[in-house]
């Protein structure tokens, strides 16, 4: 168990590669913290210093903390870390209702827009925990990475300046560098939007379109990203930032991005049973429809939804983007 610097018992929500590489910026941080996992294999594995050989294989991990599946921890929890995937944590948070003080902090860390509700997480989150004070993290920053200790920086935010700067301290250190936001709206949108163009870009080099398609399409997919994120609310001076270009130059640079690797799947015409989850996926068809519904041109959006579709092949949808009209850049 780590020993803590200070007050925040921290317990981490999710026992996947994300939520353990988080479990491990806390530690890391000198938090008293507890991942708390579903897999019982997964949490005796954590607890006995084996790493997790299920979601980070072959990652020795040097943090310590504690893992269990007994969500009684939740209790003494001052700040909980939400590392759920996207579109289930509506569901899994209502087990939690009762566990949860109401003076803790909820700290979300998945990326995406409810599918059925075309509604961001924190307002999931509300619904489902009402009354707690939120935030949202996100930010360029692969599990692995983080798990290994390398070097990361993401973006904080909760509407108080005051508390965003708290919280990014008591998970900051010389490896993970958090930096304070006040626009939740801008960082949730530019995370959850970024996995879509990801897919897009992943498409263009699985269709063996080179580097320099890939490099045009991510600028542009930027202006679209930008464009949308304002329209729902977010500052536009946000999407600049890591949670918005950064997290999207990284994500559509890697292999190691699951919606990058999809995309590259849909390019190469691979089958696609059994691969990974791409919380871009069901992020994209809510966010053309977004798109449409808020007047928000945004071609590439709506061709990488047209492909998940099937109503245009990746050749017609890219065929499509290439034959638009000629216009004056911005």
């Amino acid at each position: 168990m780590a020993q803590s610097r200070g007050t925040g018992r921290i317990v981490v929500i999710g026992g996947g590669a994300w939520g353990t590489a988080l479990a491990c910026v806390s530690a890391r941080a000198g938090r008293d913290t507890t991942l708390l996992c579903r897999d019982a294999s997964v949490a005796k594995a954590l607890d006995t210093g084996q790493g997790n050989p299920r979601y980070l294989p072959g990652l020795p991990l040097a943090e310590q903390f504690a893992a269990t599946t007994n969500p009684e921890v939740l209790h003494e929890a001052d700040v909980v870390v939400l590392a759920v995937p996207a579109q289930s944590l509506r569901a899994a948070l209502p087990v939690y209702h009762a566990l949860i003080r109401s003076d803790a902090v909820l700290i979300n860390t998945a990326k995406g827009i409810e599918r059925d509700t075309g509604l961001t997480l924190s307002h999931a989150i509300a619904d489902s925990l009402p009354g707690r004070a939120q935030a949202i993290l996100s930010g360029p920053s692969f599990a692995v990475d983080v798990a290994a200790g390398k070097p990361t920086a993401v973006t904080l935010a909760t509407p108080d300046l005051a508390q965003a700067l708290g919280l990014c301290e008591m998970l900051s250190s010389d490896t993970f560098r958090a930096y304070a936001s006040t626009d939740m709206t801008g960082v949730e949108t530019g995370g959850a939007l970024k996995n879509v163009y990801a897919i897009a870009a992943g498409v263009a080099i699985g269709m063996g379109f080179g580097e320099s398609a890939k490099a045009a399409l991510i600028t542009r997919a930027f202006v679209e990203l930008r464009a949308l994120g304002r329209a729902m609310g977010g500052q536009g001076e946000t999407y600049m930032g890591l949670s918005g270009f950064g997290d999207l130059m990284l994500t559509c640079a890697s292999p190691l991005s699951r919606n990058f690797s999809y995309g590259m799947a849909l390019g190469r015409g691979e089958d696609l049973t059994g691969r990974p989850l791409a919380e871009g996926v069901a992020t994209t068809g809510i966010a053309a429809r977004i798109a449409i519904d808020k007047g928000v041109e945004a071609p590439i959006l709506q061709a990488t939804q047209k492909i998940l579709t099937h109503e245009l092949t990746p050749e017609h949808a890219m065929k499509s983007l290439l034959s638009r009209p000629i216009k004056e850049e911005l």
